[in-house]
C-alpha cells in the first residue's frame, strides 16, 4: 500500500486539478445559459461532454485515493497520528463537497443545455417559417410577374390587331374611293354603250333594207 505522504500529495494534486476543471465546467454552464449558444454550431456540446468526462474521472480518482487513506486510518499495526487522521478526514470532507458540487453543477448544465436546445429549436422553427414565407412570397411574385408578362403579351397582340384593323380600314377606304371613282364614271360608259347599241340597230335596219331591195330587184329581174 502506498504511504500516507504519497497519498496525501496525490490527493492534494487531484483536489486542485478537480477544482480547476469543475470551475471551467460551471463557467461553461453559465456561458450557455447567458448566451443561449447554438450547441452544435458553437461547439458547446463537445466542450461540455469533454469537461464532464474529465471531472467524472478526477472525482473517481479522488474517491480511490480517499478510500486508500481511509484504509490507512484503520491500520492497527501502524496507526496514523492525530494530524494524519485530521488530514484524512479533511480530504474526505473535501471529496464529499466536490461530489455534491459536481451533482449540482451537472444539474445546472443540464438545465442550461435544455434551455439552449429549446431556444435553438424555436429559432430553427422561426427560420424555417421565415424561409417558407420567403419562398411563398417569391413564388407569388413569380406568379404575378408571369401574369404581368401574359398581360403585356395580350396587350401587344391587341395593339397589333388594332394596327392591322387600321391598315385594313385604310385599304378598304382606298378600294371604296376607287369604286366611287368607277361608279362616278359609269353614266358616260352607259351613254357610250347606248350609242353603240343604237348604231348597231341602225346598221341592222340599213342592212335589212338593202337585202330587201336586192331581193325585190332579183325577183323583178327573174320574172
Amino acid at each position: 500500500m502506498a504511504s500516507y505522504d504519497s497519498l496525501h500529495r496525490q490527493c492534494r494534486t487531484l483536489e486542485a486539478l478537480f477544482d480547476t476543471k469543475l470551475t471551467a465546467y460551471a463557467r461553461l454552464a453559465s456561458s450557455i445559459a447567458r448566451n443561449h449558444d447554438d450547441l452544435e454550431a458553437g461547439g458547446s456540446s463537445e466542450r461540455w461532454k469533454d469537461l464532464e468526462i474529465e471531472v467524472d474521472e478526477l472525482l473517481e480518482k479522488l474517491q480511490e485515493i480517499n478510500d486508500q487513506l481511509s484504509a490507512l486510518s484503520s491500520d492497527t499495526e501502524n496507526p496514523p497520528s492525530q494530524s494524519m487522521l485530521r488530514a484524512i478526514q479533511r480530504h474526505r470532507e473535501v471529496y464529499l463537497d466536490y461530489a455534491r458540487e459536481l451533482r449540482r453543477t451537472k444539474g445546472n448544465v443540464k438545465t442550461a443545455l435544455d434551455q439552449a436546445n429549446l431556444l435553438s429549436g424555436v429559432r430553427n422553427d422561426i427560420d424555417a417559417y421565415k424561409s417558407s414565407a420567403a419562398d411563398s412570397l417569391l413564388a407569388e411574385r413569380g406568379h404575378i410577374d408571369s401574369s404581368h408578362r401574359m398581360t403585356d403579351d395580350i396587350l401587344a397582340q391587341a395593339y397589333e390587331t388594332r394596327a392591322e384593323f387600321g391598315r385594313q380600314r385604310t385599304t378598304i377606304s382606298g378600294i371604296n374611293a376607287r369604286m366611287q371613282g368607277v361608279l362616278s364614271s359609269m353614266p358616260g360608259i352607259s351613254n357610250l354603250l347606248s350609242m353603240i347599241k343604237t348604231r348597231r340597230r341602225r346598221d341592222a335596219v340599213i342592212v335589212g333594207c338593202v337585202i330587201g331591195i336586192c331581193t325585190v330587184l332579183l325577183l323583178m329581174y327573174m320574172f
